[in-house]
């Protein structure tokens, strides 16, 4: 079965490589320096909201976005996980899932808010460093 794609949409035209992929949706760990292990759930066929879909495809989606979060909570050790579909800007489904920590960027507000501190290179370094470790654990969940 081949995606329903919509022509410049940057979510339907994206190549980045998936820590899993399957028929209907797939995972990718962002390559985010602020926020190491910044994940999102993208629904392959271009839809604009939950409602677009069957009640199954809702259901499948959402225990995806739950069992990414609970990859992130076991490696990444967070303070807080922020789960969120906007879609505001590239109005195809997708979920992000963001460990969050009280010494983050932008914490308590969200990530896209203005920052209020810099976080520590050793310490961006350490998760970032757990990169492949959180791509083996989505990869599991989803095995």
């Amino acid at each position: 079965m081949t995606a329903l794609r919509e022509p410049g949409c940057e979510l339907c035209d994206l190549t980045l490589p998936a820590v899993w992929a399957g028929e209907k949706f797939s995972v990718i760990v962002v390559d985010d320096a602020s926020y190491p292990g910044f994940c999102r759930v993208i629904w392959h066929d271009h839809v604009r909201e939950m409602s677009d879909l069957s009640a199954d495809d809702r259901f499948l989606i959402n225990d995806a976005v739950f069992q990414v979060e609970t990859a992130v909570r076991e490696v990444m050790q967070p303070l807080k996980v922020n789960v969120a579909s906007l879609g505001n800007v590239v109005p195809h489904l997708h979920w992000h899932i963001i460990p969050r920590y009280a010494d983050d960027a932008h914490f308590p507000a969200p990530v896209w808010a203005q920052a209020v501190r810099a976080t520590e290179p050793a310490i961006l370094a350490a998760r970032r460093a757990l990169h492949d470790q959180l791509g083996a654990a989505i990869a599991r969940r989803f095995s």
